[in-house]
């Protein structure tokens, strides 16, 4: 089912449970129904991240919050020795719509806090990043925006969102990554 080389799937988000159903947290979501629907083991603290290993592939929420997730991602990178081009990152993107999704490799952070500090602490951003649009257009501040739970309409999208990017997760695992920017 998976290929050999070891491959790192970083969801981002922030470690609290008020954060839980927030746009910040669709990677830590991702992860989570991966997880499940893949039957990896419970996570267990590793430096300063959550990770479940099986066979090939790592599952890591860092737990530094958003804007500090370079560091976890670094440390997990160099104690399994993952290459870069096997450092696949989930997040949330505002530069797409609510329900929308896209893969993409070696682009900017676009203003992601998260995807800054992981390209701070690599020095690169040559990584395969799975954007999962949040944009509902929102009126608010993009930060509160952001930290707040989606409202109850905007939570059944994200959440057929959630389990789009999982099926996609599984099939690149399988069937290699398919860039669509």
């Amino acid at each position: 089912m998976y290929n050999e080389s070891m491959i790192l799937i970083v969801g981002l988000g922030n470690p609290e449970e008020k954060y839980e159903n927030t746009p910040h947290n669709v990677g830590f979501r991702v992860i989570d129904l991966f997880k499940e629907k893949f039957d990896f083991p419970n996570f267990s603290l590793n430096q300063n991240s959550l990770i479940s290993k099986k066979e090939n592939i790592i599952l890591l929420k860092p737990q530094t919050y958003m804007n500090n997730s370079g560091v976890s991602v670094k440390e997990i990178m160099n104690f399994y020795k993952i290459r870069k081009e096997d450092l696949w990152v989930i997040h949330d993107e505002n530069d797409l719509k609510l329900g929308e999704f896209k893969i993409s490799k070696n682009i900017s952070p676009k203003g992601h806090n998260g995807i800054k500090s992981i390209i701070e602490k690599l020095g690169t951003q040559d990584f395969i990043r799975f954007r999962v649009g949040i944009n509902s257009n929102q009126k608010e501040d993009l930060i509160d925006y952001v930290l707040k739970p989606f409202s109850k309409e905007n939570t059944e999208i994200i959440n057929e969102t959630i389990f789009d990017v999982v099926s996609s997760l599984n099939d690149s695992i399988i069937n290699g990554i398919k860039i669509n920017k």
